[in-house]
């Protein structure tokens, strides 16, 4: 039997210091990367601009892609998660919205001692270096 799969668009923010943006979702534990699902009809660029105005109030000024990777959904269990993973440059101070309970700068070299979501943890942060 194969696990459900949720498919999601998201953001490596970076900061002039080279610290990474993460984000917790309400009554969730694990840090992970700004974005979510598309919506129907959506394109990856589309997507990754809605999500980051409704999460964070910013603008996406331009997206390059990191790649595609899966690992196991932080908060679905028994659930894969597939990310279409991309650098983005924004505009705009962040702010945690609508979903988005913290936001938190990690140093991605020596990452901090909270929970990551898996994605990001094993696929994303080793591809940053």
């Amino acid at each position: 039997m194969t696990q459900p799969l949720i498919r999601i668009v998201a953001a490596v923010i970076r900061d002039g210091a080279g610290r990474l943006l993460t984000v917790r979702k309400a009554d969730t534990t694990a840090f992970m990367l700004p974005g979510g699902k598309r919506a129907p009809g959506e394109d990856d660029t589309a997507a990754l601009a809605r999500e980051l105005a409704e999460e964070l109030g910013c603008i996406l000024v331009e997206s390059r892609p990191l790649g595609v990777f899966s690992a196991p959904a932080a908060n679905e269990p028994d659930t894969q998660v597939e990310g279409a993973i991309y650098h983005a440059t924004i505009r705009g101070e962040v702010a945690a919205q609508a979903e988005i309970a913290e936001l938190l700068w990690i140093d991605p070299t020596t990452p901090p001692a909270v929970r990551l979501a898996p994605l990001l943890e094993t696929q994303v942060l080793p591809r940053l270096f």
